[in-house]
């Protein structure tokens, strides 16, 4: 235990997700040790963050607009919205240049253990986007963990009724992997997700 300050800036650090509390005292000793104009630097960084950074009102993603960009952009495929979990899967995906749909993110997963319900995700709004017809399919790329799965299967059923096509991002061997190291969910998943290969 350190005094004052220095414990309060460990234990703040330590409420950050990923961040233990070694991981804690290792930062706060650097920003002890950095140049007082990085730390002030860093200070404004972070309240301008909580200043000018938003949600999109369409789709939940982190924007310094009422709208996100990928919202705004025409040339996108108003037809396909792909359901994802946090605004970091957005950026996840748009890496690939594979998805030119819109996004819809969720604000978590499903987790009864956490006491997360499906009225504590942003359900409701992607039903009101999914209305007025003009979306045809429907992407779920939750993680492929027991919550995704669990949120994926509760979407899945809540909007099949709805007429739309509802599909979910295969899953299977990572590349480069080996074989013998794949666990038995996801070497079942690569067995039931094999596509023809075109020679």
């Amino acid at each position: 235990m350190y005094e004052g300050a220095v414990q309060d800036l460990i234990d703040e650090l330590g409420r950050l997700p990923g961040i233990g509390p070694k991981s804690a005292q290792r930062i706060a000793f650097h920003l002890l040790a950095a140049e007082p104009a990085d730390v002030t630097r860093l200070a404004a960084v972070l309240q301008r963050v909580k200043d000018e950074v938003k949600f999109c009102k369409i789709c939940g993603n982190v924007s310094e607009a009422e709208e996100c960009r990928i919202c705004r952009d025409a040339r996108r495929d108003l037809t396909v919205i792909c359901v994802v979990e946090e605004p970091k899967d957005v950026v996840a995906i748009e890496r690939t240049r594979e998805f030119r749909g819109r996004y819809h993110v969720l604000g978590g997963a499903i987790s009864p253990i956490e006491g997360i319900g499906p009225d504590d995700l942003k359900v409701r709004e992607l039903l009101l986007r999914l209305q007025d017809g003009v979306v045809t399919e429907l992407i779920l790329a939750t993680d492929p963990n027991l919550e995704g799965e669990a949120t994926a299967t509760y979407l899945a059923r809540l909007i099949k009724p709805m007429g739309l096509r509802v599909t979910r991002l295969a899953s299977g061997l990572p590349v480069g992997g080996d074989l013998e190291y794949a666990d038995e969910v996801t070497l079942g998943r690569a067995f039931s997700g094999r596509r023809l290969l075109d020679v």
